[in-house]
């Protein structure tokens, strides 16, 4: 099973989901703000790749985080804010054969589903 997570607004996560639609591949879209991310999730996402790639530091929810939450993101603190604010997260995840890819380009998709 092929997911992608993010958010039904966001303009990436839109063009995602428009390339999987036109390519005719069946996904399950799991949207942050309609379903609740777990802790496991959570974790899984971090053993996949890292917090320094999942988070969105460029984010307006990361600029507006606490200076003592950005400058002390051990897991247990990552964790509990993401779990409290998904938005942290880069959109959209795609979860594919065991291989979390982040972000959207339509070259890396054509990649992915090529093989």
């Amino acid at each position: 099973m092929t997911i992608i997570y993010g958010i039904n607004n966001c303009d990436t996560v839109k063009k995602a989901l428009q390339w999987l639609n036109i390519n005719d591949i069946d996904i399950e879209f799991f949207d942050f703000k309609k379903q609740m991310l777990t802790e496991q999730l959570i974790k899984q996402f971090v053993d996949l790749s890292s917090w320094d790639k999942l988070i969105n530091k460029r984010s307006t929810t990361f600029r507006n985080l606490p200076a003592e939450v950005k400058n002390n993101l051990t897991d247990d603190i990552a964790v509990k804010t993401v779990l409290a604010q998904p938005t942290l997260l880069k959109r959209p995840l795609l979860l594919h054969h065991k291989k979390l890819h982040l972000g959207f380009k339509e070259t890396q998709y054509q990649e992915i589903f090529s093989s």
